[in-house]
């Protein structure tokens, strides 16, 4: 004769509930305006220390300094205006010259893509030069860690170390690729 335990309640709710509790939580946590404003400060010096490394991108930047742009997805909002020196500062204004909307709803998939290289998918309003030359910053501007890493400890330990970095940046893909249910391929568009 089977004895049904007495938990076996649980191993029926737990995962009903975790699955409510994650969409409540998704939907309803908001961090403190502080800590989006940090955020976003750092973003915007972060992206500053990869123009300056390129002479290129920041002539073209500062061609169209004073343009209002506004990237845009789901409630959160970055205004940036291109400076006379090439660089981002923080905009706060009305209207824009250009506003770059990112359509994909969730996050999940939004970093799936941008993990793979692809680009997401983009409503474009606005300047169409202003547009050419964000295309032209997004397709050619590239983050050198290796070098950043080389100059605090060295060019062969910065190297070893972005190596393995990269080794296991791709374990982990191939290993999310062979997880059913996962949107993270290796490939191209999945």
């Amino acid at each position: 004769m089977a004895t049904q335990s007495p938990f076996s309640w649980a191993a029926q709710a737990l995962p009903d509930l975790a699955a409510q509790m994650a969409k409540q939580f998704s939907t309803s946590f908001h961090p403190p305006e502080w800590v989006i404003d940090e955020t976003v400060n750092r973003l915007v010096l972060f992206l500053n220390h990869v123009l300056i490394s390129e002479p290129e991108a920041m002539a073209r930047l500062a061609r169209q300094k004073n343009q209002r742009i506004a990237l845009v997805w789901e409630r959160f909002e970055l205004q940036l205006t291109p400076t006379p020196a090439g660089l981002l500062e923080r905009g706060r204004f009305d209207g824009f010259d250009l506003r770059l909307t990112v359509t994909e709803e969730s996050a999940s998939t939004l970093v799936s893509a941008l993990a793979r290289g692809d680009k997401p998918k983009v409503r474009i309003e606005g300047d169409v030069q202003l547009a050419a030359e964000v295309n032209w910053l997004i397709d050619h501007v590239r983050w050198d860690a290796e070098e950043d890493l080389s100059r605090l400890i060295g060019d062969a330990p910065a190297h070893t170390l972005t190596q393995a970095a990269r080794q296991a940046a791709s374990a982990l893909r191939s290993f999310l690729a062979k997880r059913p249910g996962t949107e993270l391929r290796t490939g191209g568009a999945a």
